[in-house]
């Protein structure tokens, strides 16, 4: 029977998971999780202050020593059983996470669920793909490699899409052989919590481990805490270079998802359609754009820059902004009071220098007068060096740039510290492939902006961050070291 997210909130208030069991917290700490929707404050979250983590990751690293030498195709097992479980738990975990995050359940929640669940599937197949190789050194010398467990990993998640980054850095890690603990973001704790329960019904105890708390307390413990062998994060350019700065004393691996302001280059000879639904996708503001791979810049050629403008106003003017658990809802609510402030604050920025045309409508439902909903704003008139073309807003805003030259589009594109995502809208294949190769971006897409999925490597360059997510690539040389092994044979 599918528990209702108020029910299961009740149930994993203060607490958080340790070697297989939900457990309250040394620190005797919690701290409140709102739903944005309402503000009303729906439970109260286990703070996991330094002893908490040390015992995670302790229960970790004694859990890793029989972990690591099962076989890797029976933790491939393993782990696509999870992928079972999740997916016949999707309806409770998607309510859950709108819930806490105020993501509008049908066009977010929903879809989030179904590809948190592929992620696990994908993973659990590629077991047997943890090969090594032989090298043809000396016929005197058998000469291989294998590829071994790194050992502990600490996860640190963001709150825009906890399931699919949950999945992204504990599914590879698992299967290669390590152990986790996983921090949840403070705004969306009890998603994850719930999904470490379930497969702690499957995995061996310790094996996956779930901590909360803030960034300053929780995550740099786990950070710095030495029996953390790799640390893999998603989140903002400041808390990665922070991040980056305290593993850079331990020598250990590190993953960085950081931010982006991700360019959409539209050509004259599109579908105008077509290409006005991939803006509508591509800007994320279903998840009131917050999304890091968001076309923040969207360059559309001249010639059509007018109606490609009144298009958009168009759809965005009939897409709901309402309750997030109202399947009927396209548009939910921003996380947090300070995301919201942070997004008005770019706005009324955005508005002294260009023109801001204001979709949709606010909700009219009086229970969610207090809720933090944002109207998508749509800014022309703005230069690429302008800060709203320039700064990361993490919210429904974005700027309509007018050009005439692909060549100078192209370049405008790349002025920017960040390179995460880009995609290209043109029927000329030959415009495309330049463009592609042209761009300073580590996914591009053409004619299309499908969100992160399994088997697509997946990461930015330059501000946006080091590492690959969701790939076979992303197992093998993320989440494993390569030894050498030599045997004389004379």
């Amino acid at each position: 029977m599918t528990s209702s997210p108020y029910d299961l909130v009740k149930r994993l208030n203060n607490k958080l998971l340790i070697g297989g069991k939900l457990v309250a917290p040394l620190s005797k700490k919690s701290f409140p999780v709102i739903n944005p929707a309402t503000m009303d404050v729906i439970g109260e979250a286990a703070e996991a202050h330094e002893a908490d983590v040390d015992l995670a990751v302790q229960t970790a690293r004694k859990a890793q020593h029989d972990w690591r030498h099962m076989d890797a195709a029976k933790r491939g097992h393993l782990v696509s059983k999870c992928a079972d479980l999740l997916e016949e738990h999707a309806d409770e975990l998607a309510r859950l996470m709108t819930l806490e995050t105020g993501k509008a359940l049908r066009t977010e929640s929903q879809v989030e669920t179904k590809i948190f669940a592929n992620c696990f599937r994908f993973y659990g197949g590629l077991g047997l793909e943890l090969k090594g190789e032989t090298v043809p050194y000396s016929d005197t010398m058998l000469t291989l490699t294998i590829r071994e467990p790194l050992g502990v990993v600490g996860a640190i998640i963001a709150w825009n899409v906890p399931l699919l980054l949950m999945s992204l850095k504990v599914a590879p890690a698992l299967v290669a052989g390590n152990t986790v603990v996983i921090k949840s973001a403070e705004e969306a704790p009890y998603t994850v919590l719930r999904a470490a329960e379930l497969m702690n019904t499957i995995l061996p105890p310790g094996v996956l481990n779930m901590i909360s708390g803030d960034g300053p307390t929780t995550g740099e413990a786990l950070v710095k805490h030495p029996g953390i062998d790799k640390v893999t994060f998603t989140g903002s350019v400041e808390t990665g270079k922070t991040i980056y700065k305290n593993i850079s004393q331990k020598l250990i691996p590190v993953t960085l998802e950081l931010g982006g302001k991700s360019p959409m280059i539209v050509c004259e000879d599109v579908d105008l359609e077509k290409a006005v639904d991939g803006a509508l996708t591509s800007m994320r503001f279903t998840r009131q754009g917050q999304s890091c791979t968001a076309a923040s810049r969207i360059f559309v050629h001249e010639s059509i820059f007018d109606r490609f403008l009144e298009a958009m106003k168009k759809k965005l003017n009939g897409m709901k902004m309402g309750d997030p658990m109202d399947p009927e809802t396209d548009i939910g609510s921003v996380i947090s009071e300070g995301q919201y402030a942070k997004i008005l604050k770019y706005i009324e920025i955005g508005k002294a220098d260009g023109t801001a045309h204001t979709c949709s409508a606010l909700p009219t439902d009086a229970k969610l007068s207090k809720g933090l909903f944002v109207q998508p704003v749509l800014f022309t008139g703005l230069p690429n060096s302008h800060q709203l073309c320039q700064e990361e807003i993490f919210g429904p805003v974005t700027a309509l740039i007018p050009w005439t030259d692909f060549d100078e589009a192209i370049r405008q594109a790349n002025d920017s510290e960040y390179g995460l995502a880009a995609t290209i809208w043109t029927n000329n294949l030959k415009r495309a492939l330049k463009g592609v190769h042209a761009l300073e971006a580590g996914f591009v897409q053409v004619n299309q902006n499908v969100v992160v999925q399994p088997g697509l490597s997946y990461g930015g360059v330059k501000s946006s961050g080091l590492g690959k997510e969701a790939s076979l690539e992303a197992m093998l040389e993320h989440f494993t070291h390569k030894k050498t092994i030599i045997f004389n044979m004379k």
